[in-house]
């Protein structure tokens, strides 16, 4: 992974930063309140040489104090120097454990030596400065001094007796204001520093250990499948499920409309008529997206049914808030036809829901009663949406693909794991089920708010009627409520233009229905009663 992968998926994990950050500053803000404020007591020495006022002797005496100066801030911190000192100032340390508080430094070129002394306690640490400068200077003054005999009495002593090095203090130690530790704002940036190291660490290390796929990219190269549609992730998707409303124009919605359009792209010469829409494990979104797929396909003009074979879990009558006593299971026992158990939702699509659950659904779904079903709902729909059970946990729709013409297979980005993936398309491919291809669903790769200008019209246009036929296109009275769901219904429209623009639609789907509307004679529903009535078409009683 490159940078600037890296720096998306951090990101991505904005959370996980976040919260690595906010730790971060609260250990640093911790170890500041907790931690001991030290404070620090300068002074400065300066050295100089006893020569006299000849020009060569002072650059002679300059030069001595600048080679001498390096050795004497090495002796600064010895025990001759802090053991006295200890004594003196009744100190609670150990000479060792004063030269650990005493740091000396000569600048280079300069013949000053800069004495630093720490302690928790500012104005011991101004005394213990002073102390120790003041024995500085007697202790390097007493070594300069050379050892010669003593000169005898009434005599003057000589002057090589003296010490050639003279010590004087500069700058006395000044009491501090503010600690020099903890520094707060060094503390801050560490602690800053290390949570974002911290947060990285633990995003590299999810990432290895991630095993879902999170984009569609992925998802085609696990697979080898098309991925139709990328359905991008919504908070309120839970609590609704159906995307696709009239005029809709959020991503959600032109999400499913995209994956309804590559689905009708699959298969051209061979166009499937039933799919059936699975997962590999429950909660992954496959009942909201055969849904919302189907809806998207009844609003293109297709006589569409949708089938919930989800005989465990059936959550498709909940949904539109549906009869679910009886259903697809009645059909099957032969205690209804189809035609008396199917509903409609929204004007606009056809269903059959689940009905009683059973004790066997597998042997109930993989039955021949099952393919004569789904037979008579494909001579009858132009396209049937069959929402199964997911395909891991049980064999249920192992024994329902085979009687469908392909099989959709619905994925939850950062959700499901490659090898589950892997699993569930494999044991499609072993049974010989055409898999039609993959919609990741949960995507977080789109976040916009839809193509649109801000607003969604409350009517929806009416087409403008075929020239010459302006007097068989009824108008809707000032007041009265319009009819737009009646041409998604029905398979044909109240007026020529929109009942010939359906008809071949219908033929792609080999259907028998739309046969007996000729070109030229006016347009007369071949399945449905009078244009009042555009629910009728629906029914299977008509084929």
């Amino acid at each position: 992974m490159d940078l600037r992968g890296y720096l998306k998926l951090l990101a991505r994990r904005w959370p996980t930063v976040l919260i690595c950050l906010l730790l971060g500053i609260g250990a640093a803000e911790i170890v500041t309140a907790v931690r001991t404020p030290v404070y620090e007591a300068r002074t400065q020495l300066f050295v100089a040489t006893r020569t006299g006022a000849d020009t060569s002797e002072l650059n002679q005496g300059q030069s001595f104090s600048q080679a001498r100066v390096q050795s004497y801030s090495a002796i600064v911190a010895t025990s001759q120097v802090t053991q006295p000192v200890v004594r003196q100032l009744k100190l609670p340390y150990t000479p060792s454990e004063l030269a650990d508080r005493i740091t000396a430094e000569a600048p280079l070129n300069t013949v000053l030596i800069n004495i630093k002394v720490r302690d928790t306690d500012p104005v011991r640490a101004v005394r213990i400065a002073d102390a120790v400068a003041d024995r500085f200077i007697g202790l390097v003054e007493r070594l300069e001094t050379p050892k010669k005999a003593p000169a005898a009495s009434g005599t003057q002593a000589d002057a090589s007796t003296v010490s050639p090095v003279s010590l004087g203090i500069t700058e006395k130690a000044a009491l501090p204001k503010k600690p020099v530790s903890p520094n707060r704002l060094l503390s801050l940036a560490f602690g800053v520093l290390g949570g974002l190291l911290f947060s990285a660490g633990i995003v590299a290390l999810r990432e290895a250990l991630d095993t879902t796929v999170k984009t569609s990219e992925a998802l085609a190269e696990l697979t080898s499948l098309p991925v139709l549609g990328a359905i991008p992730y919504d908070r309120s998707a839970g609590r609704r499920r159906i995307a696709i409303e009239a005029a809709s124009t959020s991503a959600r919605a032109e999400a499913f409309r995209k994956l309804r359009a590559n689905l009708q792209f699959t298969q051209v010469d061979n166009p499937p008529q039933v799919i059936v829409v699975t997962s590999p494990l429950p909660g992954e979104g496959k009942t909201t997206t055969s849904v919302n797929l189907a809806l998207s396909l009844a609003d293109a003009g297709l006589r569409t049914c949708l089938v919930d074979a989800d005989l465990r879990r059936p959550s498709v009558a909940p949904t539109f808030g549906l009869v679910e006593g009886a259903g697809l299971t009645t059909v099957l026992i032969g205690q209804a036809r189809i035609e008396d158990v199917m509903q409609e939702a929204g004007g606009r699509l056809s269903v059959l829901t689940s009905g009683v659950l059973p004790p066997n659904p597998t042997e109930l779904l993989s039955c021949a009663r099952m393919a004569e079903v789904l037979r008579e709902l494909a001579d009858t729909y132009d396209i049937v949406i069959v929402d199964s059970a997911p395909l891991l946990p049980v064999a249920d729709t192992l024994g329902l693909s085979p009687l469908a013409d392909g099989v959709l297979l619905v994925v939850s980005a950062s959700k499901t794991g490659r090898d589950q993936i892997v699993d569930a398309a494999g044991s499609l491919s072993r049974i010989g089920v055409p898999v039609l291809g993959a919609a990741l669903n949960m995507s977080s790769a789109y976040k916009g708010k839809g193509y649109g200008y801000g607003y969604a019209p409350t009517e929806l246009p009416m087409p403008r009627p075929a020239t010459g036929t302006e007097e068989t296109v009824p108008q809707a009275a000032p007041g009265e409520p319009e009819e737009p769901d009646a041409p998604t219904t029905a398979g044909t429209a109240k007026n020529p233009a929109a009942g010939k623009a359906r008809k071949p639609a219908a033929g792609t789907a080999g259907k028998p229905a739309a046969a007996p509307a000729a070109a030229g004679e006016p347009d007369e529903p071949a399945a449905a009663g009078t244009p009042e009535q555009p629910a009728a078409p629906t029914t299977v009683g008509t084929s």
